[in-house]
This record gives C-alpha cells, structure tokens and sequence, in this order.
C-alpha cells in the first residue's frame, strides 16, 4: 500500500540542486533577468481586461482596494516563495515545496493544479494574442481571413472557422525559443518588459490629468447586487464586492510564482531568487494600483458595463483622452507583447514543473529529457506545443480566468502552509531567506488567498473539484505505481542513503 504522506528528502533535493551535469538545466539567470522574468508573466491582458471586468461587475472605483487586497495576498505568498526558493534552489515551485513537507499526495495535487495555471493559460493567451494580432494587422490593410484565425467551433457572419494559425504561430515562435536557451529567451522577455511598462507608465502618467472625480464618487460604493448581461449576479460594493474583485484581479497578479520554477537556472539562486520573486511583485503592484486608479477615474461604471468592456483601456483614452488617440494604439501594441511575454514565461514554468515530476516518477521521464547542446527539456517544450497547440488551434477562447485565479490561489495557500510545516519540522535548514513573523505571515497568507478564493464563488470551487479529480484519477493510475520515492520506502534504503526523514 503507498504512503500518500511520504516525503520527499530535503538532502536528496540538495544534491539535485547542486548537480552541473549535462543532465541537469543550466545555470544563466541573474537577478535582473529574475525580476525581468517575473514582471514579463505578471504584466499581460490580465492588467488590462480583468481591471474593467472588475469595476463593471463588483466594485466600481473601490477596484484600486481590490488591487491593494490582492497585492497583500501576493506579497505574503511571495515571501513564502522567496523563503523556499533561496533554501530548496530546484525547478518545480510549489510541487517541489510541498513534496518535502507535505507529502507526495498533496505535491501531485499542486503539481496538476500548476498545469492549470500554466499549459491552460498559455493556450488561452495564445488565442487572444491572434485576435489582437489580426486587429494590429489592420492598421496596414491587412487581415487574416476569419476562417485562418477562429476554430472550427466558431461562426460568424455565414463564416466558418477552420484552424486558428496565428496563435499556433506563437505557440511554435516561443517554445523554439525555449529550447534554444533559458537565457536568450530571458534576453527576448526582458525587451518586451521594456515595452509594455513604458506604455503603462505613459497610462499612467498622462491619464492622471483626465481623472474627474466625480467618478471616484462614492469610492466604495454602498452594497448591493449586479447582474451581468449574462444572468450571472455578483456581489457589489462593499466589502464582498471588494474581496470579489480582489479574486477577479488576482488574475493579474498570476506569473511572479514562475520565478520559482527557474531556481535550477539561476546562477546564484539564495540570493537572486528572493530578489526576482519580491522585486517583480513589489514593482507591479506599484503599477497596478496607480493605473486602476487612473482607469477607474477616467471612464464609468457604466462605460465599462456597455461599450468599453471588452477594450476598456483603449475605450477610455478614445472616449476621454482627446488628442491622445495614439496612445489607444500603443496600449494595444502593449498588450499584445504582454500576451507574448505571459505565453513565454508560463510555458517555461509549465515543463519545468513536469520536468521536477517526471525526474521523480509521477509522469513519464520524456518529460525530464534534456537537450544535449542547448541543456532544456526540449522534449517537454515539445510535448506542451502540441498539447496547447491542439487546444488553441481548434477550439475557441475559454474564460478560465477566474478558473486560474483560483488553481493559483490555492497553490499559494498550500506554500504558505509548508513554509510554517518545515520551520517546525526542520529548524536547523539553512535558510538564505528567512520569512519575517512566521506564522503570522503564513497564517496571513492562507486567511487573504482563503477570503478571495471564497469571493470566487461556488461555481469556480465546483470546477477546481472537477480538475483536481481528474488529476488524481491520473496519479492512482500513473504517478503512484511510478513514484520513486514510493519505491524507496518499499524496498530496503540503499546503504549511505538519506533518511525520507532528512
């Protein structure tokens, strides 16, 4: 019979951290390429759709609160994340932190739910970057025919959808570029990063001067209901419309986790890890909170309930912004590198968290695989093009937003928890990162991530219990039977070998 709860052995992690084989990953990410990393996954569409869904439907200008709330919760979170990532410097992230405190059933259940946030995401993103793609087309006369860019799913006007190319396009550009190398796909994001920050700031910046404050007027509104176009009824204004918008606009914050799963790349990871992880979370929401205070003063409620709800930002400067028309075109230039920088960075995390599974039996070893030359799991890359691929080519977009706020929100609930597990289990660990106040901190972690996963609402708990059972069909009928650490405890410990208690 298995041991659900077996661990995995913190010296036997030490040793993965150390190997330099050609086996292992290579080592190229510094600090700044860390925090570059992070800002490229955590800035994308989510900032600029997710902000305008949230004032809509659940908290009017108050969405700057929202952001605050969210913010907080990251930032507890991020420290756990730090605190791990500096003592445990191996690919994986949150399935690698809970397989050494919590137990081999708990890491399947995190390492399942991650490709939710990752593989998933990155499809979904990819058929929006078409979609923006073909509108930036546009400017020049140009236009992919609806037929090339829509699933066979998708009809509009007499016309059918056959294969959507541009985002199997993008797909393929960014998992070539991962297998080439993690540092020049770290070279590719840091640009990008300089582009779409510059056009937030120049939001934020020129927008300032637009705000009516009428509009922040009440700034929490008083508690009622609203009631989508869609028969959906949300929560507004007070304080469960601000924790509803908390988890609607946690959507943005998704991505400075990624950071994590790059530990076995970075040169110095005790050092640098802290810093990409905390440093790309604090500089975003900075921006974050100023740019919905800008949005939100503005433009309407109603604005982004009618017409400027699916181009909320580039609405708002073409309705209110006169003679800054240019910038609405630059707004939407920054989204679509912030569609690529996400897609780039969640499909960098999603085979590395398949690549720490597959080295300890849970998936196939294909997945662990490396390049002789390049020193990626290019066999991974591969394997997750043709996964998102089929999935962004012949189906339509899928709102899982809220579907991925709540698989991360409750990754980041259980990293909270193993940091407080292991400084009771393991005090004497060497820690480069020490989380201040645990378990104030950690309990804070779990409480704020808890509250915006509840502001969710049945619907999405209902689905997380849906894809996670899925998950755990896979693993009693795969990942248990494979697992090497069950294997261990079965047979007799090889002489000079780590206890699983170590």
């Amino acid at each position: 019979m298995a041991n659900l709860s077996a661990t995995k052995s913190i010296n036997t992690l030490m040793l993965e951290a150390q190997d330099t084989s050609e086996h292992s990953l290579k080592r190229t990410l510094g600090p700044v390429n860390l925090i570059m990393l992070g800002i490229g996954a955590i800035i994308g569409a989510g900032l600029f759709v997710r902000t305008a869904a949230a004032i809509a439907d659940r908290s009017g200008p108050s969405v700057t609160l929202a952001f605050i709330v969210a913010g907080f919760g990251c930032a507890f979170a991020g420290l756990c994340y730090a605190e791990f990532a500096s003592m445990i410097p191996v690919a994986g992230s949150a399935y690698t932190y809970s397989y050494c405190t919590m137990g081999e059933m708990v890491a399947w259940i995190i390492g399942w739910d991650l490709v939710l946030e990752y593989a998933v995401g990155a499809a979904t993103v990819s058929i929006a970057w078409s979609e923006y793609f073909n509108r930036v087309l546009t400017w020049f006369g140009l236009r992919i025919p609806y037929q090339w860019c829509h699933s066979p799913l998708e009809k509009m006007g007499g016309e059918q959808g056959i294969i959507n190319i541009p985002a199997l396009f993008i797909l393929l550009l960014l998992s070539a570029l991962l297998i080439k190398g993690t540092k020049e796909s770290a070279i590719v994001n840091g640009f990008i990063v300089i582009v779409k920050v510059t056009i937030v700031i120049m939001v934020i910046a020129i927008g300032w001067g637009f705000i009516n404050p009428a509009n922040h007027t009440p700034f929490i509104p008083a508690p009622t209901t609203y009631v989508t176009p869609q028969g959906i009824t949300h929560n507004y204004g007070g304080i469960l419309g601000i924790l509803g918008a908390a988890g609607v606009v946690f959507f943005a914050y998704i991505g400075f986790d990624a950071v994590s799963t790059a530990a076995q790349e970075a040169k110095n990871p005790k050092r640098d890890m802290p810093i990409g992880i905390l440093g790309s979370l604090v500089i975003c929401t900075v921006l974050y909170v100023l740019f919905a205070y800008v949005l939100s003063g503005v433009a309407t409620v109603e604005d982004f309930r009618s017409t400027g709800r699916e181009a909320s930002v580039a609405f708002a400067i073409t309705k209110y912004m006169h003679g800054y028309e240019w910038l609405s075109k630059s707004v939407t230039v920054a989204i679509l590198a912030g569609f690529s920088s996400v897609i780039l960075v969640m499909l960098l995390g999603q085979s590395r968290v398949f690549y720490s599974m597959s080295n300890d039996g849970l998936v196939p070893k294909i997945f662990s695989d490396v390049h002789p030359r390049y020193r990626t799991p290019y066999k991974s890359n591969m394997l997750f093009f043709v996964f998102t691929g089929l999935f962004a080519a012949f189906l339509p977009e899928d709102i899982v937003g809220e579907m991925t706020s709540i698989g991360t929100l409750f990754a980041f609930v259980l990293v909270c928890i193993g940091v407080w597990i292991l400084r009771r289990k393991r005090p004497d660990l060497q820690r480069a990162f020490k989380v201040p106040a645990v378990p104030f901190v950690s309990t804070a972690g779990v409480l704020i991530c808890g509250s915006m996963i509840y502001g969710l609402g049945w619907t999405n708990w209902l689905r997380l219990i849906v894809w996670l059972a899925i998950g755990l069909v896979i693993y009693f009928s795969y990942g248990r039977r494979h697992s090497k650490v069950q294997a261990l405890n079965a047979g007799p410990e090889p002489k000079g070998a780590p206890s699983m208690a170590d």
